[in-house]
């Protein structure tokens, strides 16, 4: 088979989508030998992403994702390597391409968190473009051949919200792979070196991803602000590319009255290991996620885990968390304490770490992948 996979977001700069590509591109070269592939990608990520599998080739389609051009000019670009099916890994996929298709679909966030606070768009095209995102995500899986997705809570989300049959769907849990992508044997010297080029100087809580309201930083912020008043010994480190949405919580009030908060911006991965395996904690407070890699990043480095208790958090973390109400930001404090001075507390998740880890491979995620591109046959 000639399988094309649209991964113009691919690479860490673009959070879970570009990791989950990461994943599923590096997972494919090493374990299938027999199809070929074309990987499509834009001008701003042609050049991370590298071939080292000759049944792979990459192709420009310097197209934007969500806008008109997509819908236009991205069929042509994909019709023109005579594809026998194409992987979308997002359900923003041409309403009228004709191709056979595969959708991975993470989470219908859409649906539940769709407020204009989630958008820096204007009313009126806010409202335009709400509506055919809509159209799309209720289009889409019913014209799919077979969907992905990664989670057995979004699974059923997908059955409920959208009404789309068990036996269409397959759960391919991620893994976290940057452990075995980057060098984290650094020397004390070069993690210092890191820590001080981000004003690191007290022991710290970590948060690595996007700000967009769902995330719930905003509580995350007041309940740190509480224990703040209780004990100034930790930092609190919010690690993530710059936009509206960190822009909007770093001028905040709430934030500005914070003494001990630190924002990075945007960490390589190289730096980023450090500041996992230098991290107090970890702390996950998001009200929906289709998955949650983050927190498994951390615990690659046996770093200890308090997340949300919502959709699929449990699920995905078992044990090896401590969770917390993310609404009640006196939970979120009570809990950010206890991670970080508890000695008995931590070493319990700690230990149940291993056993969790266990559930995600890389090699199971592209196993299963596999198993979905026969089905197109």
């Amino acid at each position: 088979m000639k399988i094309g996979i649209d991964a113009r977001l691919y690479g860490p700069k673009q959070g879970g989508l570009g990791r989950y590509l990461e994943q599923l591109i590096s997972g494919l070269e090493k374990t299938d030998q027999n199809n070929d592939y074309v990987i499509f990608l834009r001008a701003e990520n042609f050049e991370d992403y590298r071939p080292s599998n000759p049944r792979f080739k990459k192709v420009f389609a310097d197209i934007p994702w969500y806008g008109w051009r997509e819908q236009i000019f991205l069929p042509g670009i994909l019709k023109k390597e005579k594809l026998d099916f194409v992987h979308f890994p997002h359900w923003n996929i041409p309403f009228f391409y004709r191709g056979k298709f595969v959708v991975t679909i993470h989470d219908l966030i859409l649906y539940h968190y769709h407020t204009r606070e989630a958008s820096t768009l204007g009313p009126i095209t806010y409202f335009f473009k709400n509506i055919a995102y809509k159209l799309l995500l209720r289009h889409v899986p019913k014209k799919a051949k077979q969907i992905i997705t990664i989670s057995e809570f979004t699974k059923q989300d997908i059955i409920k919200t959208l009404g789309i049959p068990a036996n269409k769907i397959t759960v391919t849990y991620l893994a976290p792979i940057l452990k075995d992508n980057i060098d984290d044997q650094q020397n004390n010297t070069k993690n210092q070196e890191i820590l001080k080029k981000y004003n690191i100087t007290k022991k710290y809580l970590l948060y690595v991803g996007v700000a967009y309201p769902h995330k719930n930083l905003e509580r995350l912020v007041k309940a740190w602000k509480m224990f703040e008043e209780q004990n100034q010994n930790f930092n609190l480190i919010l690690v993530g590319k710059k936009n509206y949405f960190y822009e909007r919580l770093i001028n905040s009030e709430n934030f500005k009255n914070c003494k001990n908060i630190i924002f990075t911006d945007f960490v390589p991965d190289n730096e980023l290991v450090t500041l996992y395996q230098n991290s107090a904690a970890y702390i996950f407070p998001s009200l929906y996620e289709g998955f949650g890699l983050p927190p498994l990043e951390a615990m690659q480095y046996n770093v200890p885990v308090a997340s949300s208790n919502k959709t699929c958090l449990p699920e995905i973390l078992g044990n090896a968390a401590l969770y917390f109400d993310p609404q009640n930001e006196q939970d979120i404090c009570s809990k950010i304490s206890i991670i970080l001075t508890d000695e008995n507390k931590r070493q319990e998740l700690i230990n149940n770490i291993p056993c969790i880890l266990a559930n995600y491979s890389q090699k199971n995620t592209s196993k299963i992948t596999l198993s979905v591109y026969q089905k197109m046959v």
